[in-house]
Formats: structure tokens, sequence, C-alpha cells
């Protein structure tokens, strides 16, 4: 990681966290919930199974100060099996006008139950490619924060918010995680004094007649309905230029004009947060179009691929945002159960991006904040039950997803090292089979698991399927010379896991000022681990750059077990014969002598008694070893 602090210093001091992480986290959590009532499915609607969406022209017409949408929507989609009608999910209260294929009307029904049923003229074969076009219009549902107004500074505004289930609320879609949409053009008419914003490239904008304009933009990636969206108001663009020859490309910013100003200067830390992204993982995903952020007013932001809405531009915001175009957009979770892929990897994200611009300090202080908000509590996993994904509370819960996800990838890192770990997550991002599709927890494990040569499915079932964390108990003991003996043991705090596998980082100390960082290899409770240690230990730290999850965890020097009772030396002060009085059923087997930089200078076999006038003034250690057990004692040579 060394050669990755070459992000420009001065972001450091200028831009800072205001708040902990984890408030911000909670903050991010709650604006990418929002689109979501509290409890939907978790698995596809059956009902829309039977076909692939392959594009979608999306014609909207809008009006900031109106709360209601109109819109006209082709959908070409190719049968999965012999299909005699299609369904598509539309909000009940948006009411449908006409549909047509290959401009034959055709009949439809709207449910009820948030579904546009339309019956095809005739059978439509396995395989066979068709289009539909239907125009709608409505008032969306209030309940919801798909779809949304506001004003700004006097201002109108708009914009959408489908995650996860909140497209419907503006347009038929099909809405689940296993069908992207291969490409889509997008066309927004709204009134001719705002700006309109939508996802990949700003094509043409056409002035119409009556006093409106319609901006049309394209974008040929895979994506999932949850991340096509609109926005609208009286922006003013701020474009950036970000990306490495050949693969350059715009950030475009669209931002409200009464602070333009500060807002463009935050945004000057998007182009360190890119470079850092890119050169760990890949070039950004969407490069041949853009990438560029939308000011709404809402708190936190919103992911959509290649434009992020934003609440604020704090760095922790935008970092978090630009890390979901990897982990999110390009590769997006299989299913809800699996949301730790986009919100934990996005928030570790916005932890690299603290420990490369800030430095060790920082960023182990930023590990120390999540772990005190995912131990607030015993319980949770990090991937969700079935029931829990139905859940939008818990599928972006900020402690759960976000953080304790967070944290397991900064875990795997310590476990499988810099070089096993980046290069699993490459061979994730770059995997055919996954990119720019769906991943599970099973994908990433088995891409790390092949990097490291680890086998991961104990880590895998006690941090990520298991729920709660360790507590541990380590005692450290001067051994032998240059052996520390530690013994570990834990208890967890919920009966899912009964012993988390973990490499345990320790730090140990000595009385010269001599530190060592240590990992105890913890593969069973009670263990007992022997470490070579060049020095007399006389302090000992655990998990000292917070790199685990633990909740009151102790270290301690332990002498219980080998502390010689009744042993004396005298005299001490001494000057020139040291003399030893044991008890009477011991028998001395050697001694060593240990100057104050832990460094031996004398050693003897069964003597008990020692001319130490030739050993340095001042404090002094000798360690008795007997057949009744060990003993290190303090003398001072006057």
């Amino acid at each position: 990681m060394k050669n990755l602090y070459f992000i420009v210093a001065l972001f450091s001091v200028s831009i800072g966290f205001a708040q902990s992480p984890s408030l911000k986290n909670s903050e991010i959590a709650d604006s990418e919930r929002k689109a979501a009532s509290k409890l939907m499915r978790v698995v596809t609607n059956p009902n829309t199974a039977n076909y692939d969406v392959t594009y979608h022209r999306l014609k909207f017409t809008v009006n900031p100060s109106s709360y209601s949408i109109s819109g006209d929507v082709t959908t070409y989609y190719k049968a999965k099996q012999n299909m005699n009608s299609v369904t598509f999910e539309l909000a009940d209260e948006l009411t449908v006008s006409s549909v047509k294929q290959r401009g034959n009307n055709l009949t439809y029904i709207q449910n009820g139950n948030n579904e546009l049923v339309i019956n095809l003229a005739a059978t439509q074969n396995t395989n066979v490619l068709d289009s539909l076009t239907i125009v709608y219009a409505g008032t969306p549902p209030t309940d919801s924060d798909g779809f949304n107004t506001y004003t700004h500074a006097g201002t109108p505004g708009l914009y959408t918010l489908s995650e996860p289930f909140g497209a419907r609320d503006w347009w038929p879609c099909k809405q689940d995680l296993n069908d992207k949409i291969d490409k889509i053009d997008v066309y927004i008419t709204a009134p001719s004094q705002y700006t309109s914003v939508s996802n990949g490239l700003q094509i043409n904008v056409v002035n119409n007649s009556n006093n409106t304009k319609t901006t049309h933009f394209r974008h040929q990636y895979p994506i999932p309905a949850y991340l096509i969206a609109i926005a609208v108001t009286n922006y003013n663009i701020f474009t950036q230029q970000a990306g490495t020859a050949p693969n350059t490309f715009p950030i475009v910013n669209y931002l409200y004009p009464e602070n333009q100003a500060a807002n463009q200067a935050n945004l000057a830390v998007t182009l360190p947060i890119m470079n850092l992204y890119e050169q760990l993982f890949e070039t950004y995903p969407f490069h041949n179009e853009k990438y560029g952020h939308a000011q709404c007013n809402f708190g936190g932001g919103m992911e959509h691929t290649t434009v992020s809405f934003m609440g604020g531009f704090d760095r922790n915001l935008i970092a978090h945002e630009l890390g979901h175009q990897w982990f999110g957009d390009k590769i997006t979770c299989g299913s809800w159960n699996d949301i730790w892929l986009n919100e934990g990897f996005a928030t570790y994200l916005s932890g690299l991006v603290v420990e490369n611009l800030d430095g060790a300090n920082a960023f182990s202080d930023w590990k120390a904040d999540l772990i005190d908000n995912i131990t607030a509590s015993p319980n949770g996993a990090v991937y969700l039950t079935d029931t829990e994904a139905q859940n939008s509370n818990r599928i972006f819960s900020n402690r759960l997803s976000y953080n304790k996800g967070g944290m397991v990838v900064n875990m795997l890192r310590f476990k499988l090292g810099d070089a096993a770990f980046f290069q699993g997550v490459k061979n994730y991002l770059a995997d055919p089979n996954l990119a720019y599709g769906y991943a599970t927890t099973e994908n990433l494990k088995a891409h790390l698991s092949t990097a490291s040569g680890i086998n991961l499915t104990e880590f895998f079932n006690d941090w990520v399927y298991g729920q709660g964390y360790p507590t541990y108990s380590i005692g450290a003991k001067n051994w032998t010379p240059g052996v520390v003996r530690f013994t570990i043991s834990q208890t967890q705090s919920n009966s899912s896991v009964s012993f988390f596998e973990m490499p345990v980082p320790i730090r140990v100390t000595g009385a010269g000022g001599q530190s060592l960082d240590l990992i105890l290899d913890n593969t069973a409770n009670n263990q007992t681990i022997d470490k070579n240690v060049p020095f007399v230990i006389t302090g000992i730290t655990f998990n000292p750059k917070n790199d685990i999850i633990s909740k009151n965890s102790n270290a301690f020097l332990g002498t219980e077990d080998f502390e010689l009772k009744g042993a004396k030396l005298f005299p001490n002060p001494v000057a020139n014969t040291l003399n030893l009085e044991l008890p009477n059923n011991a028998t001395i087997e050697k001694a060593i002598f240990i100057n104050a930089l832990g460094q031996i200078i004398k050693q003897t076999t069964n003597e008990t008694s020692w001319d130490v006038s030739s050993l340095p003034t001042g404090v002094n250690f000798i360690k008795i070893y007997t057949d009744s057990g060990t003993k290190q004692m303090k003398f001072i040579k006057s």
C-alpha cells in the first residue's frame, strides 16, 4: 500500500469528517432505503419472470412545480418461454391510456396489485424478441420516495430515488435482481428554464414550441431498473476531467446556483478519489460515458449509474457513492440478502480514502468508530435471511450492511494480505460472468479463495453468515529467552457462532521502548501460541490498529503460572556479590541476566551466588529457571 500515498496531501487538511463515519454512513443508508416500503417481497415477482428486458426507450414529461408525470415507455424484451401476456410493475396510482405492439392496440388491465398485465395478440414463442409501447400518466404514490418534488432557494426541483423497489412508482418496469437492461435512451421533457439529468451521455437538447425542451440521454451499459434516475431543476453545470489516457472521461456536476462556488471547492476531492480507486482496482467502469453528481434535497446520496444524486458534498459521501460505481453498479448484488456486496464495499472504499489521504492513524480511528457502532448490539449478521431481505430498514441497516460489511472487507484484507486481497477483488470485478451483471456472496468468496489459496469457508460462516462478535482474553508471558508464550481465549456475543476463527493482531512492548506487532493465528479456544520476540516484554496491546471486530477484549502480562514463590535476591541494591534464596524444594537450573534494554548480558547454570561487579549500574533483571518454575526479578547494581 505504500505506493498509494501519492494523493495530494492538502486534501487531508482541508476536507475531513465533521462527524463520525458511522453517523455519516447512517445518513447514506437512510437515503438509499427511502424509496422502499418497509416490507416488500425478497424474490423476483414471478409474474415478470418469463421475459428478459433488452432495451428501454423512456420518454418522460415532467414539471418540477407539479407532482405528476406522464410517460411513453417502449420496451424490447425476449420471451424466456412461450407467453400470451406480459406483466410490468407499475403503481396503481398511475393510469395507462394505451399499449401498442408494432402499431396495434393491445388489451390490458391494471390489477390493483401494482401490476400492468398486457394481453398479447398472439403467442410469443421462446427466444423471440418483441417490443411494447406503454403510454401512461398520473400522480405517483406519496408513501415512498420513488418520485419527489421540492424547492430550493424558492426554485422547484424534481428527482427520483428508486432503490430498492421504487422504480414502479414512476414508470412501468421489471424490478428484480436478475435481469439488467442492456441499454437505455431517456428523453426528459420539462419547462425550458430547467436543466434535466439522467444516466449516460447527453446526446442533445431540443427546444420545443411550447416553452419546453427535451433532453436526450443514452446509456449503453447494462443497468438494473432501480439505478435508472432523472432529476430536473435550475442546475448550473460544472465539469471536471478525469481518468488516464486513453480512458479519459468527464465528471459532470449539476449544482444549485445559490451554493455552486462552495460545492465546486468540495468536489475537487473527487479527482484524487477517482485516481485512487482506479489505481487500487481498475479503470472507472463507465469511462466511455461520464461520471457526475446531481444535487438534490435529501440527506446522503444515491449511486445511480454514471450520476450520483447527492444531498451534500462532504468527502465521505463523495467517496462512498463513487465506490458504488464498481461495487453496486458494475457488479450488483444478486439478491437483497447480498446487499453487503454493494454497501460494505462502498463503505470500505470510503475508509481507503481516509487511509490514503489522511494516514494510518486516521484510518485506525475510522475503523474504531465503525467497531463501536457494530458492537452496540450483540446480534446481527452481514448476510440477510430471506425474511430480513423483505424489510428495507434491515436491508439498509447502517450497523450491519454498511459498517459491519465494511469491517468484514477490512478483515478479509487483513487475513489475506494486501497482494492476495486486491488481486482477488480485481479478479472478481473482471469476471466476465459477473461484470455488468450480478454477484452473490459465494462469488466473492470463490475469487478471494482462489487468489489467496486460503479456504475461507470458516471465515464466511463466522463473520458473514453468523451473528455477533467475539470478546478476547489474551495473556502473555516471557517464557524463555527470546520467546513469549500467549494464551488466547474468546467468548461470543451470539450463539450462532461457537468460535470466531480469525488472525488476532497484538502489539508487545519492552522496557527500552521496543515495539513489535504480531499476529496470533487463533484457530481454537484457549489456544497456546509461542512467538519469537527479541526483548523482554513489559506491555501488550490488543488490536492496535483496530483491524478486527471485537468488544471488551483485554490483553495482559501473565505471571501466575510461572512465578517462583518465595525466591529472594539480596542484597538489593548490590555492589559486588548477589545472592539468591530459593524455597526448600526448588533446585536452580540456570540464570539469565538482562539489562534495561532487554539484552542478555550474563548466563550461568546452577549457581545461587554471582559476582555482579562488572555489570552496568542501575536497573537490571535476572530470570531464574528451576525445577519448580521460573521467575524474573529486578535488582539495582550500585
